[in-house]
């Protein structure tokens, strides 16, 4: 097992992306805490995970709540080895239609949140720890419509480096995982029927090499491989889960139909 022994906290680990590590992390060996703001999906998420992890109901941007959150993680399950900053929100933030509101609610949590999940995990963690933030490839694609999102995961980017050269003196390694569209309840709004999703993939998935949207369990197992002793000389990194389309983006999908 590659997390054994090891104490892992996952943000917005009740939904997608964060629940699917936590079933990966579990299946590893870790012992392993989710964060979340909605008792009820924090409640199906142990109890699909087969009750062998701690909830914490605690909304990422009060972060009094979350040093609170890591107190009580720590107590219970030991000094963390792993910190995945997952949590995060999308909204479209077109120009002309975009309020001063809705803007700082994604910048907020996406960005400024993800710092203080950081610092708020900074006291519990152990030397040679892992802390693993989430990215997105709206950073670099530059999707009309998304200013805000993008700003904010391309900020996430930045940081990653920063907190990387600032932790390395204690042995702590700061990566990204940076997945592309991916298969998670996040698209149920907009593709809320199997035959919209099917249309959806098609879309999305046409814009990469491999012609398809990643899996959950995709972006897990990248993430798996950041959090272990695997990664032990690895920081200040980005590992992309995206089908090639940014690395590759002349070899869609789309321009072979």
């Amino acid at each position: 097992m590659r997390l054994k022994n090891k104490v892992a906290i996952i943000t917005g680990g009740n939904s997608g992306i964060g629940f699917a590590t936590a079933r990966v992390f579990l299946n590893e060996g870790a012992k392993v805490a989710i964060t979340g703001r909605n008792p009820k999906t924090l409640a199906e998420a142990a109890e699909a995970l087969g009750g062998g992890v701690l909830t914490l109901q605690v909304d990422v941007n009060d972060a009094k709540a979350m040093e609170d959150a890591f107190a009580k993680a720590t107590a219970e399950l030991g000094k963390l080895d792993i910190v995945f900053a997952n949590a995060g929100i999308p909204g479209a933030t077109p120009l002309g239609q975009t309020s001063v509101e809705a803007f700082e609610a994604i910048v907020r949590t996406n960005f400024t949140a993800v710092f203080f999940t950081v610092q708020a995990a900074l006291p519990h963690l152990n030397d040679n720890a892992s802390v693993i933030l989430n990215g997105s490839v709206h950073a670099v694609l530059g999707i009309p419509g998304y200013s805000a999102y993008a700003g904010t995961k391309g900020a996430v980017r930045a940081m990653t480096r920063n907190l990387a050269s600032e932790l390395a003196p204690r042995g702590i390694r700061v990566n990204q995982v940076t997945p592309g569209g991916t298969r998670t309840p996040i698209w149920n709004p907009s593709a809320p029927t199997r035959e919209e999703m099917d249309a959806l993939e098609a879309r999305i998935g046409g814009l990469s090499p491999l012609g398809r949207m990643s899996e959950a369990d995709e972006i897990a197992k990248a993430t798996l491989y950041l959090a272990s002793d695997d990664s032990l000389n690895v920081s200040g990194i980005e590992i992309t889960v995206d089908g090639g389309a940014t690395g590759a983006p002349s070899g869609a999908k789309i321009f072979r139909q």
